[in-house]
């Protein structure tokens, strides 16, 4: 039937998820998922919402939700975009800020949804090797562009980059827009909706899939200047002019309200990352250093694939990208303190 598909769709190369297998009573240490619930607070509200007025159309721009990411982080309504999880947030700045007709920068090894974007909106891209540390060196990013993306942390490595270094890289870069993805930023990092102020070319995703623990939600938000925002909704308004409904509105705007909750589930995940840590060291694993809610690691005497095809037989699901650089790598989320225990017993064993 693909004689009916448009002549690009044949050579698009689609975003693989991570695995969400359906078997019960696995440790599922794969896809970034935060092991603790949501703020009661976030699930209140979204109950709440359940009722005659779903008959309604939303907000379709999502004012309550933009008004509390602008009060929790000091900015104002219109320098705030929602939408449907981070991706299609990142899908929108794709389309409407980075089709120049100079290419695209970003890391060798990092998300692997942006070439895809690429791919679907016909952008040139190179890609800028991170070290040997597997650090980003913002010098390389030294040369012309229509755009500079990357997640802080870096996805999959978990390596931070400071704000004095995106500083630098904002200094040397003003005619295109820098996107910082910070999809993880709450496990060890400072965000860097510190500088949009003072950048206008500076644009800022988060999600609430991680460190808000409402991956089922599909909720996403940028923060910029608003000239940048109004560009996404522009888009947004082109595409799917009502792109969050009731329900997500009324939860996310109350997970960024219940801060204590936030803090709490966060600093948990914080703490047992940093125990695996050492347990997994102290197992001769090289692991690197991580500011988000997984651990990137590899281990010199022992195959990557076959570690993670070991720990399946175990009912331990963890990720391994089949990629240069990085084949030798395991990529485990943070779970609770006993998903973690299990884990840490299984390769023991």
């Amino acid at each position: 039937m693909s004689k009916f598909w448009s002549p690009f769709v044949k050579t698009l190369v689609p975003y693989v998820p991570g695995e969400q297998p359906k078997l019960s009573k696995l440790v599922k240490l794969n896809t970034n998922e935060n092991p603790y619930g949501p703020s009661p607070r976030a699930i209140a509200a979204m109950q709440a919402e359940i009722g005659d007025s779903l008959r309604l159309y939303p907000d379709p721009n999502g004012e309550r939700l933009k008004q509390a990411v602008a009060d929790y982080y000091g900015v104002q309504p219109a320098q705030v975009f929602v939408g449907n999880g981070s991706d299609e947030v990142l899908a929108h700045a794709f389309h409407g800020l980075f089709q120049h007709g100079k290419p695209l920068l970003f890391p060798d090894v990092t998300y692997s949804f942006y070439p895809v974007y690429c791919g679907l909106y016909g952008i040139e891209y190179e890609t800028i090797a991170l070290d040997q540390s597997f650090q980003i060196e913002v010098a390389d990013y030294d040369r012309p562009n229509g755009g500079i993306i990357f997640p802080n942390p870096n996805a999959p490595t978990g390596r931070v980059l400071g704000l004095s270094a995106i500083e630098r890289l904002l200094q040397a870069n003003t005619d295109s827009v820098v996107l910082v993805d910070e999809a993880y930023i709450d496990f060890g990092g400072e965000s860097a909706i510190a500088l949009v102020d003072r950048y206008p070319n500076l644009l800022v995703t988060q999600t609430l899939s991680k460190s808000r623990s409402l991956a089922g939600l599909r909720v996403g938000l940028a923060v910029g200047h608003p000239d940048l925002i109004e560009a996404l909704e522009r888009i947004k308004n082109s595409f799917n002019s009502y792109p969050l409904d009731r329900i997500a509105i009324a939860g996310a705007a109350a997970a960024f309200e219940d801060r204590e909750h936030f803090q709490q589930t966060c600093q948990q995940v914080i703490a047992s990352r940093e125990a695996v840590v050492a347990a997994m060291t102290a197992l001769g694993f090289e692991v690197l250093p991580s500011a988000a809610n997984f651990i990137f690691a590899r281990h010199p005497q022992q195959d990557a694939a076959t570690l993670a095809a070991s720990l399946r037989e175990e009912g331990i699901i963890v990720r391994h990208f089949k990629l240069p650089r990085i084949d030798q790598f395991l990529r485990i989320t943070i779970g609770t303190p006993e998903q973690n225990q299990a884990l840490l017993d299984a390769l023991s064993r």
